[in-house]
């Protein structure tokens, strides 16, 4: 009995919890999701420029930051649908500079706030915006996206996955499968509003138990798995 009433409880603290998520409350610890997808599109469909710019007004629209690859394409047009509803858009660029994000990677500055030059090239960059991102939600993508959706995977994040008019979805369907892993921190989903209220909800969850912590103890390298709080 004792542990059905503790389960209540924090059932009655998540709702609550993301109301005030919602409904800014804390003004100061919005979540961070970001959005991974193909800066080339022509393998994408018709309907992925509206699912775009509509899963940048759902993040927005639940008080919660974009985070992307400051690139072109899917990830843009997330961007442009969050700007629409005044919200906030930071890009983690592979670039050091400026001057190198526009030519030589010939990526955007439009509808984003903030740009951070990591100065790691893509693979590095592809790190960084995940680890600094509380769930990740995957579009049309190609190779790197599939790099990011495996690094979250990894680090055991919440991940949305939007179905549409594109095969990205179906691989990773395959990769999970032929993982051997156990993932119940995956979603699918074809709606951008339903996604996005799934994997915040999936966040939530996360924020009130223990949360992700790496344990390192020489702060050198890679977290050991071990030390993992999932």
């Amino acid at each position: 009995m004792y542990g059905i009433i503790i389960i209540i409880k924090k059932i009655i603290n998540l709702k609550i919890n993301m109301e005030k998520y919602k409904n800014g409350r804390y003004p100061n610890d919005k979540l961070k999701i970001c959005v991974s997808g193909a800066a080339e599109t022509g393998h994408c469909g018709l309907d992925a420029f509206e699912k775009g710019k509509a899963l940048g007004r759902e993040i927005v629209r639940h008080n919660a930051i974009l985070i992307t690859g400051a690139t072109t394409g899917f990830p843009f047009w997330v961007a442009t649908g969050a700007k629409e509803e005044n919200g906030i858009s930071i890009g983690f660029s592979p670039a050091s500079t400026e001057e190198e994000h526009l030519e030589f990677y010939r990526l955007p500055l439009e509808y984003m706030d903030v740009i951070i030059y990591t100065g790691f090239g893509y693979s590095g960059r592809n790190l960084i915006l995940t680890r600094s991102s509380d769930a990740i939600i995957i579009g049309c993508g190609r190779i790197g996206t599939i790099n990011e959706f495996t690094v979250a995977f990894e680090d055991g994040k919440p991940i949305g996955v939007l179905e549409g008019d594109w095969e990205t979805d179906e691989v990773i369907k395959h990769l999970i499968k032929a993982s051997n892993r156990i993932n119940d921190k995956v979603i699918f989903d074809s709606d951008p509003k339903a996604l996005v209220e799934r994997v915040i909800e999936k966040v939530m969850i996360e924020k009130a138990s223990r949360g992700r912590i790496y344990r390192n103890g020489e702060g050198v390298g890679a977290a050991d798995p071990n030390n993992l709080i999932k």
